[in-house]
Order: structure tokens, then sequence, then C-alpha cells
């Protein structure tokens, strides 16, 4: 978010309407959470430190629920994610795990596409986050019940039919979709009125963060997943992490 986004975002704390409806949602994406550790453990979630991400990491240390936090160290993120790593363990207290890719599919991907080969097409992009983020999630979700995302129903075409819980056919097990219906304005609201921590890059023009080569700032009135793999049309822009209303497929990880 931009820093004139992020002024916005400040007066629209000013809005009670907006900030009554913000507290709404996030007494029903409280409640699903609370669900999901009581009736689906070992429930864990998965942290990119998005905006979004940390809405959630805030409800459930807040609510001190049992679900579980990790993240997917790809070897490729900006400094700025990981400072903000180190920095949400310091607040809350908690421990993020960190998965990272395995050095041998990592060393073999190099050696077939390059340094940088996912630039050159579709298929070595997949492949790239193939070796850097569907493999260590496939090792992160291993034994668990419950899967719960940050994603919203608005960020990506794609993700249009998300729905708050659901089943995960790749992994199965339940997916939780706390914040669904929640509208980046929503998320704003609450990272500011409830001072949370997050990403220098948003106030840089950086919408969605991931890996440092595939992540660029957004122009003013582009889509907030422009500046995610900007050379691929927006049909292509997920890594394979997440099949949402099963427009996204992949093959079970070996």
């Amino acid at each position: 978010m931009s820093a004139s986004a992020t002024a916005l975002a400040t007066e629209l704390l000013a809005d009670e309407a907006l900030v009554a409806a913000v507290a709404d949602k996030t007494v029903a994406a409280t409640r699903l959470l609370r669900h999901a550790a009581r009736d689906f453990a070992p429930a864990v979630f998965s942290t990119s430190l998005g905006a979004e991400d940390m809405v959630v990491i805030d409800l459930i240390a807040g609510a001190d629920l049992d679900i579980g936090l990790f993240t997917l160290d790809t070897g490729r993120l900006p400094a700025e994610t990981y400072e903000l790593l180190a920095e949400t363990e310091q607040r809350y207290g908690r421990r993020i795990q960190v998965f990272a890719p395995r050095h041998d599919a990592l060393e073999a991907y190099v050696a077939n596409y390059g340094i940088n080969g996912f630039y050159d097409s579709v298929e070595a992009r997949k492949a790239c986050c193939q070796v850097r983020k569907v493999e260590p999630l496939s090792r992160a979700l291993a034994g668990k019940k419950a899967w719960v995302t940050g994603l919203r129903a608005e960020q990506a075409v794609s993700r249009g039919g998300l729905k708050p819980l659901g089943h995960d056919e790749t992994y199965d097990l339940v997916k939780v979709n706390p914040l669904a219906d929640w509208t980046e304005r929503d998320v704003w609201i609450y990272l500011h009125a409830n001072r949370v921590p997050y990403n220098k890059l948003h106030d840089r023009g950086y919408p969605s963060i991931g890996c440092a080569p595939c992540t660029r700032p957004v122009a003013a009135g582009e889509d907030i997943r422009a500046g995610r793999w900007w050379w691929e049309t927006p049909e292509t822009k997920e890594c394979g992490l997440h099949v949402v209303d099963g427009r996204l497929q992949r093959k079970k990880s070996p």
C-alpha cells in the first residue's frame, strides 16, 4: 500500500460505520479461527507476512488460539520480509516455524533453468515455485487437519470462488479462510486500528509481496496483484499453493 493509501486508511478510522463493519468481520473471523482450533486440531496457519496474514496472526495471538504458525523461506525473499518475521516473533512471543526448499531440488532447478530462469516461461516459473514453495508446504502441512490462510476472494480472478471454510483436495484437510470476504480497505483499517506491524514495502507501492525477483511496485489504478509475476497473464498468477473452486489444478507433491 502506498504512503497516500496508508494515510487514507488512517482517515477511514474516523468513519464509525466502516470501523464497526470491520469489528463485525473481526468477530466472525475470530469465531471461525476458534472453530478451527477446537474442532480441526492440529491446525496451522501459513503466513507470508503480507498485510492480510498480519491480521490473521494478530487474531490468533489475541485470542490465544492453539494454531501453529509457519512460513516458507524461498531463499529469495526481500530483506523487509525477514525483518518483519523477526519483529513479529518478538511482538507476539511466538516462534514462526520456517520451512526452506530442499537443497538438492533447488540445485537441480538452477542447473536446469538458470538462476533467474523463472522469467523465461510460465513452465519455468511454476517449476521454481514448486521447488521453493509447494514442496516445503507439503512438509509443513503433513499430519495436520486444518490449514488456515489469509486469502481474500477479491485478491485475484483465480480466487473469486473462495469460501471461509472448505476442503483442500490436494492435502485432504480443512481449509480455513477467515478473511475470505474482507476487502483491502478492511485489512488496512484493522491494521491501523490495532497498531499491527506490517511489511515496509506496503508503503512503497507493493500491495502484494512475494519473492523479490518476482515482485514489483504497482502504479496507481493497477490491480493489487499486478506486481506479482507481472510478465504473465492474470489467469496464471498463482504459485501452486492454493486450489480455489477447482480452477487451479496441480499434482500432489511426492
